[in-house]
């Protein structure tokens, strides 16, 4: 299949050549179940997860007792959230978040608000931002949480986590951040935060296995399981570990560890000349922070396009999507523009386009031309 041009990686990442090669071997020879106490198998096994633990522990800042693995982001998101909600038993609750959070933080809390939870739900400005008074003036005596994004899967946009930390603290309120598109991008630190929730394949590492990060030496409650059957992962995620995903993730941990200044300046020079130039195009508009956001990401608005078709013609050549791909299939505009005021029909022509480590100058200069060509056919045709 000849494939387009790849501007998609927020979305997904292709595995590192160095992951897949650092998992073959435990789908055949180390097939072993890292349960598994009593034989070579399984110590093998074990190992490999125990070294995956530490890579991970040390891309984030954390302790390897304090990384548990899970299938993916949308898990340790439910495990997080629900896990919290259950910690505290049958009292009065109230959850923090904001309304451009990811569908899997949100659908969650809309689950937890059936069984009698309150969550408030922050604005955001034009730029996509929350601002801090109101997340101070929003807590209440009964808040048990705060949960905010590290960074917005659509825009980039990149909230000042430590002084939301810091709130957090003097309140003496849980902090939970989906850290998913920041890490193995930017520097995470655990500092100040409970939970963090992160997900292999948004850095080079395979699909299906994902990371909480559960803050140890602190009093407040922490997550009950929400799967059950062996007491796995210190009992907060029962279920046979996917040792080659696990094997894999921490590889990549490894890698991005290694480059993350060197690969972050080359992503933001590569996105700041894409969207330079597609700014140049009539009547676009950049959706989101030029300051506060992640690298190699850009969110930009096409007025006086339909938005279906736009990106219908764009992807011809070119991968990229209009939001978040949990909700690509949805003709609706991006509940994350939405909240930052834009109207429907720009909403729904705008394009998210996301850069990786195989990206070249090349990619850019194409894409530029391409979607220049798409646009200006689009407005004729209208």
């Amino acid at each position: 299949m000849n494939y387009p041009i790849y501007l998609d990686y927020n979305a997904t990442t292709p595995c590192a050549r160095e992951v897949i090669e650092e998992m073959l071997p435990f789908f055949g020879t180390h097939f072993g179940n890292a349960a598994s106490k009593s034989h070579p198998y399984g110590w093998i096994a074990e190992n490999a997860v125990e070294t995956a633990r530490e890579q991970i522990a040390n891309l984030i800042g954390a302790r390897p007792k304090e990384i548990i693995f899970t299938s993916g982001a949308t898990e340790s998101i439910n495990l997080a959230i629900k896990g919290t909600f259950e910690a505290y038993g049958n009292v009065k609750q109230h959850f923090i978040t904001a309304q451009s959070e990811h569908k899997a933080v949100l659908d969650t809390f809309l689950e937890l608000e059936k069984k009698g939870a309150e969550v408030t739900y922050l604005p955001v400005d034009s730029e996509g931002k929350i601002c801090l008074d109101s997340l101070e003036n929003a807590i209440l005596p009964h808040t048990k949480m705060i949960c905010l994004m590290w960074a917005n899967n659509e825009t980039g946009v990149i909230h000042p986590i430590q002084e939301i930390a810091e709130i957090a603290e003097k309140h003496d309120i849980i902090f939970f951040t989906d850290a998913v598109q920041a890490t193995g991008k930017i520097p995470v630190s655990t500092k100040g935060i409970h939970l963090i929730a992160l997900s292999s394949h948004k850095f080079y590492g395979p699909k299906g296995v994902g990371v909480l990060y559960v803050r140890h030496n602190h009093d407040l409650p922490k997550p009950l399981a929400q799967i059950h059957g062996g007491g796995h992962e210190k009992s907060f995620r029962s279920g046979t570990l996917n040792v080659p995903g696990i094997v894999g993730l921490g590889k990549a941990a490894e890698i991005q560890n290694s480059s993350l200044e060197q690969e972050g300046l080359r992503l933001e020079k590569l996105r700041n000349q894409l969207e330079m130039g597609l700014l140049q195009i009539p009547n676009t508009k950049l959706n989101g922070s030029q300051t506060s956001r992640l690298p190699h990401v850009t969110n930009i608005s096409f007025d006086g396009v339909e938005g279906e078709e736009l990106l219908k013609k764009i992807n011809q050549k070119v991968a990229v999507s209009s939001g978040s791909a949990c909700t690509s299939i949805s003709p609706k505009p991006s509940h994350v523009l939405k909240a930052m005021g834009l109207n429907p029909d720009l909403g729904r022509a705008s394009i998210r386009f996301s850069i990786g480590k195989y990206t070249t100058e090349k990619d850019i200069e194409f894409t530029i031309s391409w979607v220049s060509e798409v646009v200006e056919k689009l407005r004729k045709s209208s």
